[in-house]
């Protein structure tokens, strides 16, 4: 017949370490409360400046009307060709008569061009706030049939593109006075980068496309890191399948490879067999977010990737 011997009861003791003193409070005192007061809403009370490549069409010009509505003069950018569309922008933004807009066309691959699109933002409408990197573009094609030239024109635009923007929107941020910013403003400045959720999940024949991606989160997160000490953030936004021309291009590519698929059925299949929310994105659904980017409540928010994507990748 086995026994079992009856535990002492155990003690608990403060833990007490060299050169301290344990604080007790007396079993009499009462518990204190703390109430707190909610912080007031941030207000953005001063004119603010954003820059917006790829801004002609799609996603870049969504994200240029709804920082004018939030209450920035905006630069709007894209290339030369585009530059009728960049002109009905201006217009558009223009026409409320609160909001003022010019349009400098660039091609994001030259750090010249950036460089006199910043000169152009800072001379017309003043200093720099926000940075948004939004050019972009997509091949669809096989790794095994990509050519050099292939590789490094997706790399140039997409990711030499957003360093040339980053580079020199810092660099304007900090050199410019600061005092254009109202008391208590944490952050100088804001850098946005164009990523995709191919920058999570690569798609395959979007094999340059997808890295071009990756490499655009890393870039952010490094830059996030350096930029710190000066108060500038740096986030990128990653939208999924979204309608616009872009995507119009990769679904004729698709559907070419998947045995001539029809205008739109590849687009409309990935959206009904990968979305969750059940509907394709359009490019309101990302200016939505690149607005908080874009706000005093994104203060504290850097070096982050935001997918947009209505439930196609899961974080």
């Amino acid at each position: 017949m086995s026994t079992m011997r009856k535990l002492p009861a155990l003690r608990f003791l403060p833990l007490s370490l060299p050169g301290t003193r344990i604080l007790s409070r007396p079993a009499s005192s009462p518990l204190r409360t703390i109430t707190t007061t909610p912080a007031p809403p941030r207000r953005e009370n001063r004119e603010r400046v954003a820059i917006v490549t790829g801004a002609a069409r799609g996603i870049g010009r969504s994200i240029a009307l709804r920082l004018a509505q939030d209450g920035y003069h905006i630069t709007a950018s894209d290339l030369p060709a585009l530059q009728p569309q960049l002109d009905s922008l201006v217009s558009e933004i223009t026409s409320s008569g609160t909001t003022k807009a010019h349009a400098h066309p660039a091609d994001v691959t030259s750090p010249a061009d950036i460089a006199s699109l910043i000169h152009s933002s800072a001379a017309t409408l003043g200093p720099l706030d926000t940075m948004v990197a939004n050019a972009g573009i997509a091949q669809v094609k096989p790794l095994l049939d990509l050519t050099p030239e292939d590789f490094r024109r997706v790399f140039d635009v997409n990711v030499a593109g957003v360093h040339h923007c980053f580079q020199a929107a810092a660099k304007q941020m900090i050199a410019q006075d600061l005092s254009h910013q109202t008391p208590g403003e944490e952050i100088r400045g804001r850098l946005i980068a164009a990523a995709s959720i191919v920058a999570f999940k690569p798609f395959a024949l979007l094999g340059h496309y997808s890295a071009s991606k990756w490499a655009v989160r890393g870039l952010s997160q490094v830059y996030a890191m350096e930029l710190a000490r000066h108060k500038i953030t740096a986030n990128a936004y990653a939208p999924g399948i979204v309608d616009t021309k872009m995507w119009e291009l990769i679904d004729e590519g698709l559907g070419e490879k998947a045995g001539g698929r029809g205008k739109g059925e590849m687009m409309r299949q990935y959206s009904e067999e990968l979305i969750a929310l059940g509907r394709t994105s359009v490019p309101r659904d990302v200016a939505g977010l690149v607005s908080f980017l874009g706000s005093r409540d994104a203060d504290y928010v850097t070096g982050q990737t935001f997918i947009v994507d209505g439930g196609i990748i899961f974080t």
